[in-house]
């Protein structure tokens, strides 16, 4: 992604074919570097245009037509509807963006937890950053979301249940993030964009997910694949020797190549082969014992 170079080894999983990076370096500094895309400033909009915001994500809550689909992708927010009043987290939230967009569409309890980030703030009445992880709050949730940042964490199992324990009884997980069932891996192996070395440390199967999930006392629901053709011209670059440079896609692929690459991966999504899938999940009543 940075053209660092390094080498770097992963483990998978005979039984579930799930990756984990074999050894995690002592140092992760070098490749999240400040200029690092989930860290750029936060990008506010003005009054007008956060009243239309706020029209906009509640037709579509309401309706679920595609047409007031929120440019965030909201297709996920509609398929857990939480209240606006629900207490939501964003595990690894980055520079806050997403919650922020919710933050002005109408919902008043947000909490983003990055230990990344440099400082505590409060972006809002209802909205506020924390620079810690996850697991040192003593709040509880209604609603915790993790926007690809699980494959970021060493320990999944941990992950999984530190979220079960903040959750309130009936309480929504979502996970987001590449899967090993992923056609472009089994293809082209280290190459693939989302094996994303280090960065990406584990990368389930969503066999492995759904154990995982189970043992921590969840109930996984519904698994939906998402991914678009970023796998594909992400993992084409590194093909050619390039970095991930998005401006330069152009250059190397030709307008009817993209447009066949996201007719496939539409096509990779209804077969169970894309390369990353939303998990949506609810803490069942009992926890399972371990």
């Amino acid at each position: 992604m940075l053209g660092l170079g390094g080498e770097f080894r992963y483990a998978s999983c005979t039984s579930c074919g799930s990756i984990q990076l074999f050894t995690i370096p002592e140092d992760l500094g070098p490749y999240y570097p400040r200029d690092y895309y989930s860290f750029g400033l936060l990008q506010p909009s003005g009054l007008l245009r956060n009243l239309l915001k706020k029209i906009r994500i509640r037709t579509f809550l309401a309706t679920g037509w595609k047409f007031f689909l929120p440019p965030f992708g909201g297709y996920w927010l509609k398929k857990l509807h939480p209240k606006f009043t629900d207490r939501i987290a964003d595990v690894g939230c980055g520079n806050g963006q997403l919650l922020y967009e919710l933050h002005v569409s109408g919902f008043k309890n947000l909490h983003g937890f990055d230990p990344f980030l440099e400082n505590e703030s409060q972006l809002g009445a209802g909205l506020k950053l924390w620079n810690t992880e996850f697991g040192q709050t003593d709040l509880y949730f209604d609603v915790v979301m993790l926007h690809h940042s699980f494959e970021h964490m060493a320990d999944p199992e941990q992950v999984l249940k530190t979220c079960f324990e903040r959750l309130n009884p009936g309480g929504k997980l979502l996970v987001r993030c590449p899967v090993s069932d992923a056609a472009v891996w089994k293809e082209k192996q280290s190459l693939w964009v989302q094996l994303d070395a280090p960065r990406h440390m584990t990368i389930p199967s969503t066999q492995g997910f759904v154990a995982a999930a189970q043992r921590s006392g969840f109930e996984v629901q519904e698994i939906i694949f998402d991914s678009t053709s970023f796998q594909f011209w992400g993992t084409a670059l590194y093909e050619q020797g390039e970095k991930l440079d998005s401006g330069k896609v152009r250059t190397y692929f030709s307008e009817k190549q993209l447009v066949e690459w996201e007719q496939k991966a539409i096509q990779y999504n209804q077969e169970g082969v894309g390369d990353q899938a939303c998990f949506f999940c609810v803490k069942s009543g009992k926890k399972v014992d371990r």
